[in-house]
């Protein structure tokens, strides 16, 4: 949650960030790790001495059964620089590439540079979808962009 908050800051309304409820968020990540279906749907975790440090996760497209959505990629903002991202994103796009999928996609604030660049940096690029969002009642352009696996 609290990287969502830093992550979002400036973005988001302040208000929705400072709102948000890790408990609010419990039953949806029960219910998301159950229904994991190895390796075409799932989430990872990233762990240090800490406890855990960062997650994934992901699973088919919404509009294709070949396409994979990585619908989260997270750390903490105390681990960011440390590559913990990095290898979370490497073991996804290892694992949807098992699952036999032909590509990934996400979905990206547009105004989020940060996000982008570190995207772009592994080798994601837009494909020209976008869509508007209205998180906390800020009209938001969303971006999606693919990567191909296999």
């Amino acid at each position: 949650m609290s990287s969502w908050q830093v992550a979002f800051a400036g973005l988001v309304p302040q208000r929705y960030l400072d709102a948000m409820d890790p408990g609010n968020e419990e039953s949806g990540w029960k219910s998301r790790i159950a229904a994991t279906q190895w390796p075409s749907s799932g989430v990872l975790v990233a762990e240090t001495e800490a406890g855990i440090v960062g997650f994934a996760s992901f699973s088919p497209a919404e509009e294709s059964p070949a396409i994979a959505e990585i619908g989260t990629l997270y750390a903490m903002p105390e681990v960011w620089g440390a590559g913990i991202g990095k290898q979370l994103m490497a073991a996804a796009l290892t694992t949807l590439g098992q699952a036999d999928y032909t590509q990934a996609v996400l979905w990206v604030l547009e105004d989020n540079e940060r996000a982008r660049r570190f995207y772009e940096a592994a080798g994601w690029r837009p494909d020209g979808a976008a869509v508007v969002d209205t998180t906390g009642g800020a009209t938001l352009n969303k971006l999606r962009y693919g990567h191909p696996l296999g």
